[in-house]
C-alpha cells in the first residue's frame, strides 16, 4: 500500500514528459488531495492526458494538466483558481469535489470566463444556485448529479427494489450527514424526496467529518439507534468510512439495511470484515467491467500506471472531464470560450462509467451531464451493483447482519 501511494505521489508532482516539448494546451486540475476522491480524480485525470498526448495530443498540441490543492477549503479553492489562471496561464479548469470548497471557485471562474469540466459538487442550493442561470453560467460543464437528481434516481431505485423484492420494506429513514455543504444538501434532499408524502418516515442529525478534524459519531449514532430506522444511511467522507462502522459495531447498532454515501470509499474496505452487506450510493464499481468494454479498458490501464484499484467514481468522472474537454478543443479547434462551450454542446461521450455523457439543462444552469447515480452493495469484499437492474451484477442481500 505505502509503494502504490508513493508511486501515486510521484505521478502527482511530475509534469508529463510530453509537456516539455512543442506547444501545450494547459489544463488546471483542482481538486482536495487528502481525500480518496482527489488522490484517485487527479490520478486519473493525469492517465488521461498521458493517453491523449501519446496518440498525437490535440490538434498537434500536447496537453499539460498543472494540478492543484484546494484542501477541502472555499478560500484555499478560490486562491488555486487564481493562481492557474495568472501564474500558469491555464486555458481551462477540471476538477473539484466538495461544494463547500467548490462555490469558492465561483467568482474566480466567472472573472476569468475560462471553460470548466466540474467533476464534483452536488450542493444545488449553495454551488447552482451561485453558478446562476444562462449565460452567465454557460462556461460550467457540470458532470455529477446535483443533489435532487441523485434522489430522485435513489427514491426510482428503492422504489424499484422494494417492488422486485417483497422482503425488502422501507418505512423509517435516518440520515447521519457532515455538517458541511455536502451533507446538508444531502438532509435537504432526503427530506423533500422521501418525506414529502408521508410515505417514509424521516430522521437525520449531523457529525463532523474526520476529513475536518472529526471522528467522533456516539452522538449520531445513538440518535439513529433510538429512531431504530429499516434503511440507515450516512453521507460523509472515506475517512469516516471504518470509524463509523467501528462505532455502530460498539454500540450494537444495526438497522436492516446501512448504507454509506462517500464520493469515496478507503483503499481496501473491501478486505474488512466490517464492510459485509454495507450498501452504499455511486456510479460505478469493478463488477462492471464484465458487462462495460470501457469500464474494463480504464481499470486495467489504471492499475497498470499505479498499481492500485480505483476506489471511487470520481476517478472516472476526473478521466471523462479530460477526455471531453480534449473532445472539445478538437472540435472548435481551439480553446477560445465561445467556441469550446459550443463545441462542448454537442459531447456524445461514451463513458467507463456505463453512461453517454451528454449536456443538457438542468434546474438552474445550462450544461448538466449525468443526472442518475446507482445502488450497490459491498458483498464478499467486492462492490456489486444492484439497481438499475439492467447494470445489475447481483441481488441484494438483506437484512444487514448482526454484530458478533
Amino acid at each position: 500500500m505505502r509503494k502504490a501511494l508513493a508511486l501515486l505521489a510521484i505521478a502527482l508532482i511530475a509534469i508529463p514528459a510530453f509537456a516539455q516539448t512543442g506547444d501545450t494546451i494547459k489544463i488546471g486540475g483542482i481538486w482536495t488531495l487528502s481525500d480518496i476522491t482527489g488522490k484517485q480524480g487527479s490520478a486519473a485525470a493525469l492517465l488521461a492526458v498521458e493517453e491523449i498526448n501519446k496518440s498525437g495530443g490535440v490538434n498537434g498540441k500536447m496537453l499539460e494538466l498543472i494540478i492543484a490543492d484546494d484542501e477541502g477549503k472555499a478560500d484555499k479553492a478560490a486562491a488555486a483558481v487564481e493562481k492557474l489562471a495568472t501564474v500558469d496561464k491555464v486555458e481551462a479548469f477540471i476538477g473539484g469535489m466538495a461544494s463547500g470548497a467548490e462555490v469558492g471557485k465561483i467568482p474566480a471562474y466567472a472573472k476569468y470566463n475560462k471553460v470548466v469540466v466540474a467533476t464534483g459538487a452536488a450542493s444545488s442550493a449553495i454551488v447552482e444556485k451561485a453558478l446562476g442561470p444562462s449565460p452567465g453560467s454557460d462556461y460550467y460543464f457540470h458532470l455529477h448529479p446535483w443533489d435532487y437528481n441523485q434522489g430522485a434516481s435513489y427514491a426510482e431505485g428503492w422504489d424499484a427494489i422494494q417492488k422486485k423484492f417483497p422482503s425488502i420494506k422501507i418505512k423509517k429513514i435516518f440520515l447521519a450527514y457532515e455538517e458541511g455543504a455536502f451533507g446538508k444538501s444531502s438532509w435537504d434532499a432526503t427530506k423533500l424526496l422521501f418525506g414529502a408524502d408521508k410515505r417514509y418516515t424521516i430522521d437525520g442529525a449531523p457529525f463532523k467529518s474526520a476529513l475536518l478534524g472529526g471522528g467522533d459519531y456516539s452522538a449520531v449514532l445513538e440518535a439513529a439507534k433510538d429512531f431504530k430506522p429499516d434503511l440507515f444511511l450516512w453521507a460523509g467522507y472515506d475517512a469516516d468510512a471504518l470509524p463509523l462502522l467501528e462505532q455502530s459495531k460498539a454500540i450494537k447498532f444495526t438497522p436492516k439495511i446501512y448504507l454509506g454515501a462517500p464520493p469515496g470509499w478507503p483503499i481496501g474496505f473491501g478486505s474488512s470484515k466490517l464492510s459485509k452487506n454495507v450498501m452504499l450510493y455511486g456510479m460505478w464499481s469493478p463488477s462492471m467491467n464484465d458487462t462495460n468494454p470501457a469500464s474494463k479498458k480504464f481499470y486495467d490501464a489504471y492499475v497498470k500506471k499505479y498499481r492500485e484499484e480505483p476506489a471511487t467514481y470520481f476517478a472516472l468522472l476526473a478521466y471523462d472531464a479530460v477526455k471531453i474537454l480534449a473532445d472539445g478543443i478538437k472540435l472548435a479547434g481551439t480553446t477560445e470560450t465561445a467556441a469550446l462551450v459550443k463545441a462542448l454542446e454537442a459531447t456524445k461521450y461514451a463513458s467507463p462509467l456505463g453512461e453517454t455523457i451528454t449536456f443538457k439543462p438542468s434546474n438552474i444552469i445550462k450544461h448538466q451531464g449525468i443526472t442518475r447515480q446507482k445502488i450497490l452493495q459491498w458483498q464478499n469484499g467486492f462492490q456489486e451493483v444492484l439497481w438499475p437492474f439492467e447494470a445489475a451484477t447481483a441481488a441484494p442481500v438483506f437484512p444487514f447482519p448482526a454484530w458478533k
